[in-house]
């Protein structure tokens, strides 16, 4: 056996333009199938592990699913705004721990900014109820105070200190500058693979004074009110949604119950790990249907292998004839391109591995900032391993289709052909 896989690999070695393609076929197949895979568990782990210990998310009538995609991951766009008398409401309930608001709308250099409060440093979770941190300064105490996530400081270069301009709307570009409201930078938060290294964080009230004289998303021809928002205690007449952490498990459902159905405000209660169910189940379509593409794809790869190896076996019947004439018997010739078939499957699939890897390694970066999802590489998982066995049992089992042709070829066939 070890003579027989020193030949095929000599065999192959001497037809190594013919291999190595048929390797990068193989192996750009593999890649494409472990790709997306990892791009669905590792979007899916990303979206899980985003928030965490928070019980309700509170907001305007809409779909749960929207109202989580908004506030918490930072898709879409708010439909309406929930009313500060129902936040304080819900805040004073008896069964609720804690609650923090958060204000959506606008934007710096095409990064989202939120208006919160303290409390939001203090209660927000990710991860296995991780809390944030801070890579420098501290949370924001005066109305021209920012705190910014770890990707925005890294992406434009911020230092505790510098001054910022925020601007109206959500797009990546925005005509409307609230130029007349600069904020001071004082703190960095520490990198967490969620959405938050992406937001601008402020006050509430810095929101509200960034938008006196505004009406209707430009600024008002109308002088605004002279108020002293840094140290003005009212709260914003509107918010755009609020986080809520109960005191005990039964009291969550009963709380999102009475919240679905408040006849004062149409509101909706979401419980965010059953809306993000209703979205694995909504893509689970879309997810079946490309993995079934990237496993076409791969016996594509080794359909391709299977048409090599037999449209070489013309060129090779000398070859094979040569090997019957020197002693090798019938199996030997039928194991020599089973081997032959199996190591290119192996290397194709250890190839498509590493060039997964490789380029999941080069997209993390522009995937996280543009959807704030922290995708990891990592060592080969079960699936992976799984996968690289299937290609290559399939490669084995591909190989016997030419190795029962070499194997049917007779010695005087391949002897009396013509050179």
């Amino acid at each position: 056996m070890n003579r027989l896989l020193s030949l095929a690999l000599h065999s192959l070695w001497s037809r190594r333009v013919t291999a190595l393609l048929t390797v990068f076929a193989i192996a750009v197949s593999v890649a494409l199938l472990l790709g997306v895979e990892k791009l669905r568990t590792g979007a899916r782990e990303g979206f899980a592990a985003t928030v965490s210990g928070t019980d309700l998310i509170v907001g305007p009538r809409s779909g749960p699913l929207n109202l989580v995609l908004y506030s918490i991951f930072q898709i879409g766009e708010p439909t309406a705004s929930v009313s500060w008398a129902s936040f304080e409401l819900v805040e004073r309930h008896p069964d609720v721990a804690w609650a923090v608001p958060i204000s959506l709308g606008d934007s710096h250099r095409g990064f989202r900014v939120m208006g919160t409060s303290r409390d939001y440093f203090e209660h927000f979770r990710y991860g296995r109820r991780v809390p944030l941190a801070f890579d420098a300064g501290q949370p924001f105490e005066d109305v021209h105070d920012a705190v910014v996530g770890a990707t925005v400081a890294a992406s434009l270069g911020y230092r505790v200190g510098d001054s910022i301009e925020l601007s109206h709307g959500l797009g990546e570009v925005s005509f409307a500058p609230h130029d007349d409201h600069p904020f001071r930078i004082v703190g960095i938060l520490a990198p967490t693979g969620t959405p938050v290294d992406r937001l601008v964080l402020v006050s509430l009230q810095a929101v509200s004074a960034i938008h006196e004289g505004w009406e209707g998303g430009a600024r008002s021809l109308a002088a605004p009110p002279d108020v002293d928002h840094a140290h003005d205690p009212s709260p914003p007449a509107k918010i755009t949604a609020f986080l809520v952490g109960m005191k005990s498990r039964p009291a969550v459902l009963q709380m999102q119950r009475a919240l679905n159905e408040y006849a004062a405000e149409p509101l909706t209660a979401a419980l965010p790990g059953v809306a993000l169910s209703e979205l694995w189940r909504m893509i689970g379509v879309a997810d079946r249907a490309l993995r079934a593409v990237a496993a076409c794809v791969v016996l594509a790869g080794l359909a391709g292998m299977v048409a090599t190896l037999l449209t070489g076996l013309n060129e090779r019947r000398r070859e094979m004839a040569v090997l019957r004439a020197v002693g090798a018997g019938p199996g030997h010739v039928f194991t020599l391109l089973v081997l032959e078939s199996t190591l290119l499957a192996l290397l194709g699939a250890m190839a498509g591995a590493l060039l997964a890897s490789g380029l999941l390694a080069a997209a993390a970066p522009w995937v996280e900032h543009q959807l704030g999802l922290s995708l990891s590489p990592g060592l080969p998982g079960a699936y992976d391993l799984a996968i690289g066995a299937a290609v290559v049992a399939a490669g084995f089992v591909a190989g016997t289709i030419p190795a029962w042709r070499a194997y049917r070829n007779s010695l005087a066939d391949g002897l009396s052909m013509k050179v």
